[in-house]
């Protein structure tokens, strides 16, 4: 080579590996800024977004997430397609826009429909010339409403919509202003509950499941089981058949892939720790490989899909076909191993509420503070283990959903004692209605949190 070119090729050699090295410098100090679109701020999708901002944010610090406040899915979708949103969560019938992206299925969204217990309405089809509470417009809840009142006959003329911010719509209904309610939100909502022990109301079953779905495939037929909002009294008093839609986690097409991914992996892989913050999302799965989430998978959760897709596959097609030839004789025997395996959660489930129980009748006995402490203690032991067994596959996710219900009655009732116990103690002067105690949370405290505080949900 010629010493005239030898210069200025070290040079271009020298500046493409410095160019190079600020760009991999930069990529790897890179923050990423995102909004995720959710719903009022007493609704699961805000609740659950800020989990899932907070277990990204401790396990990968280069991911800011902003969790916005919304009207309700549709305004989820505009705030997306405009880019003000950079993800969002709406319910799986929501119509998208062209540049919106699946990303996961999240926990699955049941229809309630709420009338005072002394009413005639006892299905749908009694609401005609009925005034109905429902949500704002533009809300998954409204439109929902009327996919189901359509299914029934009844059209906008037929009653009175009164499309109300939810806490104006339990207002309506508790004021006699409405004659029902409609909300479709997940179950054991902690507003819900507490509407339905403090009024005199009842919730009313859908029928005709299986036609609605002929019309409308992306609803699931699901129930509201026994005591899911009250077990003492129990609310509901029967399990209740009903219909629900399973709320989907969306992001914009020119989100990051690997930023997608990382999310995605956070989802499923440290789902214990977004269950230690929002209980509800112990029924988060992973879709089927064929299954239709209703928008085209964005390419970063695809990536998290496919991660462990056995390319092996076509290669060792023989083998593999002789093994599945094999397998076939003994599905019988896996069905069994099967139906064990499911009672053997369901028994490991049973015994950890027998063990709620039994806490439960020793503090009603307990007259000292060191004693309510010690169980105090035992409780959160056995919230530790159920949610290790949990991600262990110890108990199903429903064991799970019915162990959350007993659990927070077992906190409550120790909170009653220590304050019927630390009420004497206080001066003469400082009456107990002076100084409220603070509402009840639903969320829960994270394992490794020591304190009994629990976490407020915004």
């Amino acid at each position: 080579m010629q010493p005239k070119f030898t210069i200025p090729l070290v040079l271009l050699s020298i500046l493409a590996a410095l160019g190079f090295a600020a760009q991999w410098l930069r990529s790897q100090n890179q923050v990423y800024h995102l909004t995720i679109a959710t719903g009022s701020q007493d609704g699961e999708y805000y609740a659950f977004a800020t989990a899932l901002a907070a277990v990204v944010a401790h396990h990968h610090p280069e991911i800011k997430i902003s969790v916005a406040e919304t009207a309700g899915a549709q305004e989820n979708i505009n705030l997306l397609a405009q880019n003000q949103a950079q993800m969002a969560i709406v319910q799986s019938d929501t119509p998208s826009h062209a540049s919106a992206r699946a990303v996961a299925y999240l926990f699955p969204e049941v229809f309630h429909l709420i009338v005072r217990s002394n009413s005639d309405i006892r299905t749908v089809r009694d609401l005609r010339g009925k005034r109905v509470a429902l949500m704002p417009e533009g809300s998954g809840s409204y439109r929902l409403f009327w996919s189901l009142s359509q299914h029934y006959g009844l059209t906008p003329t037929d009653l009175t919509a009164l499309p109300l911010p939810p806490d104006a719509a339990y207002r309506a209904l508790e004021q006699g202003q409405s004659d029902a309610l409609f909300r479709v939100l997940a179950l054991g909502n902690t507003s819900m509950a507490t509407f339905l022990k403090s009024n005199n109301f009842q919730l009313i079953p859908i029928d005709q499941i299986e036609a609605l779905r002929l019309s409308f495939p992306f609803l699931e037929a699901t129930q509201i089981p026994i005591g899911t909002y009250d077990g003492g009294t129990p609310i509901p008093a029967t399990s209740l058949s009903v219909v629900g839609v399973r709320a989907i986690l969306i992001a914009h097409e020119q989100v990051n892939p690997e930023v997608v991914k990382t999310i995605t992996s956070t989802l499923f892989d440290l789902r214990s720790e977004i269950v230690s913050r929002y209980p509800r999302a112990a029924t988060m799965r992973l879709p089927e490989s064929s299954e239709n989430l209703g928008l085209p998978l964005h390419p970063g959760a695809r990536a998290f899909y496919d991660r462990e897709q056995p390319i092996f596959l076509v290669e060792y097609a023989e083998p593999i076909g002789l093994l599945f030839s094999v397998g076939v004789l003994c599905v019988s025997g896996l069905w069994q191993f099967r139906l064990w395996l499911e009672g053997r959660q369901k028994n490991r489930a049973d015994f950890y509420n027998q063990e709620l129980l039994e806490l439960i009748q020793k503090m009603q006995t307990s007259e000292n503070l060191p004693e309510l402490e010690e169980i105090r203690q035992q409780l959160f032991a056995i919230l530790r283990q159920v949610v290790t067994d949990l991600d262990q596959d110890r108990i199903s996710p429903e064991s799970f959903q019915s162990f959350t219900f007993p659990w927070e009655v077992a906190i409550t009732s120790l909170r009653h004692r220590e304050m019927l116990i630390i009420q004497p103690l206080q001066p003469p002067s400082q009456h107990p209605s002076q100084h409220p105690s603070p509402p009840l949370s639903h969320q829960y405290i994270p394992a490794s949190d020591q304190s009994d505080r629990p976490e407020t949900p915004q």
